[in-house]
């Protein structure tokens, strides 16, 4: 869609802006889903307030809509996602020389973290509710040793089965592959390469991440965010509250999809495994131990006036370098479905501000 007049200085007497504003407000139309109020998104009011139609449209021809809202996220415009690619060949073709790959160093880091006592609640209800289960670390660090030895195929010194593997995801992650293009290119390679050790499937790839301790919990919850069915309501069927079913309806009892689904990240693993790393663990210690002090130049949080009010309010706390200060920060919040979202994530991630970058 032209946008082009949003950037125009006379606004009323420019028939290219009054064609745009008339667009705008056709699709702004479309997504209200017949309601005669929307965001408006004059140089004024920033998609801050819900103001009738007609008064939208004289804000914008009045006071000029928001040059920076380029994306109508708010008024039924889909949020595309873009990815760099503007990288040329020769970056590209470095690429292979400038990997690091230090499988020996993440096998020492994992080995360590082996060692760490985390209690498994084996009789915890989540088994019930899609919870995926832990293997024992020592299996799992078996696993890993024995794939980090094994040659990706006879003769292969560059390669090993894990290193290739985690490569692979490594490439995935950074250019924003489909599990559907993985998978289409897992099995080109099998065509290929017959002999390799390579996984049948990205799922299967996924066990490598439960290796390294990034696993996750699935916890079903109410599609009216009343409860989540854990612990003591694990079992259940429907919601307690507002009696809504916990499944799609008209799906097999078998195979019973869960109408809304809760992604846990246990953090404790997570924050060890910080620790595990000798070189992260330093980094996590800089602020206290390394980081320059008497300089009025801000280069880390340890340097902001609220840092220090909080060492000054819990000194108990400040005292240990290793103690972490989390972050919680979100994004994709849409409760009043008010964007024109094709899909409904809502992250909610805790930041590490301890750590030095």
């Amino acid at each position: 869609m032209d946008k082009s007049w949003m950037n125009l200085t006379d606004r009323l007497r420019s028939p290219a802006y009054a064609d745009g504003v008339n667009a705008f407000l056709t699709l702004a139309r479309n997504h209200s889903q017949g309601s005669d109020r929307i965001r408006c998104p004059c140089r004024s009011c920033c998609n801050n307030l819900f103001l009738p139609i007609r008064i939208v449209e004289t804000h914008l021809f009045l006071i000029g809509i928001n040059p920076n809202y380029t994306h109508w996220i708010f008024h039924g415009e889909e949020e595309t996602r873009r990815f760099n690619d503007d990288d040329d060949d020769s970056n590209t073709a470095d690429y292979a020389d400038e990997y690091i790959d230090d499988m020996n160093h993440m096998l020492d880091d994992i080995r360590a973290s082996t060692s760490f006592d985390v209690p498994q609640d084996h009789g915890n209800p989540l088994a019930t509710s899609g919870e995926i289960p832990d293997p024992s670390p020592s299996s799992s660090f078996d696993q890993l040793l024995e794939d980090a030895r094994r040659p990706l195929f006879a003769g292969c010194t560059k390669f090993s089965k894990l290193s290739f593997i985690v490569k692979l995801l490594h490439i995935k992650t950074l250019d924003g592959w489909s599990i559907k293009s993985f998978d289409m290119l897992l099995s080109l390679l099998w065509s290929a390469f017959p002999d390799a050790e390579l996984p049948h499937s990205y799922e299967e790839s996924r066990s490598l991440e439960r290796g390294l301790g990034f696993n996750y919990h699935k916890i079903h919850a109410c599609p009216n965010d009343c409860i989540l069915f854990w612990k003591e309501n694990a079992n259940l069927d429907e919601c307690p509250k507002c009696k809504a079913s916990r499944w799609v309806p008209n799906t097999h009892k078998a195979h019973r999809i869960p109408q809304k689904v809760l992604r846990h990240f246990p953090l404790k693993p997570r924050l060890q495994r910080l620790f595990v790393s000798a070189k992260i663990a330093e980094n996590m210690r800089w602020h206290k131990e390394q980081r320059p002090t008497g300089e009025a130049i801000l280069r880390h949080p340890a340097d902001s006036e609220s840092w220090k009010r909080f060492d000054e309010k819990h000194s108990w706390f400040a005292q240990d370098a290793r103690n972490v200060r989390l972050g919680m920060s979100s994004d994709g919040f849409n409760p009043f479905n008010n964007m024109a979202k094709p899909y409904s994530i809502w992250p909610v991630i805790l930041v590490p501000y301890s750590i030095w970058l």
